[in-house]
């Protein structure tokens, strides 16, 4: 029996991306900015899967209003493969909807949940790993299967997951734990206890399972979301698919797929944990992590903008105008990011706060 024929990938795009602003706004988000080598996180993501799942089983969920430009980016996209959200209602909503859209389509599919919001390399290791994750599934297919990632440091903007011990299962994959709680974002002190703990991993946010299992999960922890979803299901592949959607999807809830659904799955035990060892991991939530995208000169400066500088350390510079010179003098240590009709400078210690400024900005600039 081939169970690779039911493996699909679904990345989920839907975040809006203020802490990249000025180069993040409404009409272009940031799935869709060029990080460095000049390919989008978006382009990224759809291709760190070639040779493990085949287009035709490429889901991409992002908002209705991107549907051109991102099929305009990505080019093997069926149109039935994008699940357009009229308004955007948190990753239950947007896991929820690709699962009931697969387990309609394809009662054995299992399907990964990825994101556009991540560099990870080597893409042929992420792709072994992924192999991994979806033989877990395929030997205990009620199981939800998430990835975690070794913590390098005491962050405080992601969340933990805490490790159990390690599950024997025939699915190929040695390195399968049980997930004995999932952590909200910590402060400090706890970060530097769960570092210190060594059974932390951090929160990737992505996940394998059966379509078919998640759907169930979803009915039994937010049966409201599951029975709207259901309806979306059964009209998504008919004419009636625009309007149920429409009228449906934006009265969902509002809630996060990872305390909706992983973490109550995780107290009965359902939930699994994956490291994804060996790889290089960048998390591009803010302009310091952008800039990580770019290699850094020997004073720790990182740009990929027409930069002319004196004495400057530990600057990242970032511009998407090949007509504009910026030009500094003995600064340090600051984001300066510069695009046709905005410029923004800030301490690289403050860039958290760039969400915060980005509501703050007329109309006209978001």
């Amino acid at each position: 029996m081939d169970l690779s024929a039911h493996r699909y990938s679904a990345i989920i795009a839907g975040g809006s991306g203020t802490r990249l602003w000025p180069a993040s706004r409404r009409a272009r988000p940031k799935q869709l900015i060029p990080v460095a080598g000049g390919s989008t996180l978006l382009e990224l993501a759809w291709r760190r899967v070639d040779g493990a799942i085949p287009e035709s089983r490429r889901i991409v969920c992002a908002a209705e209003s991107f549907r051109a430009d991102i099929r305009g980016a990505l080019v093997g996209l069926d149109d039935d493969n994008y699940l357009g959200e009229p308004a955007g209602r948190d990753t239950l909503a947007a896991v929820g909807l690709v699962a009931q859209v697969l387990a309609a389509r394809d009662p054995r599919a299992v399907v990964a949940i990825l994101t556009a919001d991540h560099v990870i390399e080597p893409a042929d290791v992420f792709r072994a790993r992924l192999a991994d994750a979806f033989r877990a599934v395929e030997s205990d297919p009620a199981r939800l299967v998430t990835f975690g990632i070794a913590p390098t440091a005491a962050a405080t903007g992601y969340g933990y997951i805490e490790r159990g011990t390690t599950v024997a299962h025939g699915g190929g994959a040695d390195r399968v734990f049980e997930v004995a709680r999932f952590h909200e974002k910590p402060d400090r002190p706890r970060a530097e206890t769960y570092l210190a703990a060594g059974n932390f991993l951090w929160n990737s946010g992505m996940f394998v399972f059966a379509a078919a299992a998640m759907r169930d999960a979803i009915a039994r922890h937010e049966p409201a979301c599951a029975t709207g979803l259901a309806e979306i299901a059964a009209a998504y592949d008919t004419p009636a698919r625009a309007e149920t959607i429409a009228r449906i999807y934006p009265t969902l809830p509002k809630r996060s797929i990872d305390v909706a659904v992983m973490e109550p799955e995780a107290a009965r035990g359902n939930v699994r944990v994956l490291p994804l060892e060996g790889l290089v991991w960048l998390d591009v939530g803010n302009w310091t992590s952008f800039a990580e995208t770019v290699a850094a000169d020997d004073a720790g400066n990182r740009s990929n903008a027409h930069w002319c500088d004196l004495g400057s350390r530990g600057m990242s510079v970032i511009s998407d105008d090949p007509a504009h010179l910026v030009a500094t003098v003995g600064c340090s240590d600051l984001v300066i990011v510069h695009t046709k009709d905005a410029t923004l400078v800030c301490p690289r210690g403050e860039v958290e706060r760039v969400k915060a400024l980005a509501e703050r900005v007329p109309e006209a600039w978001r």
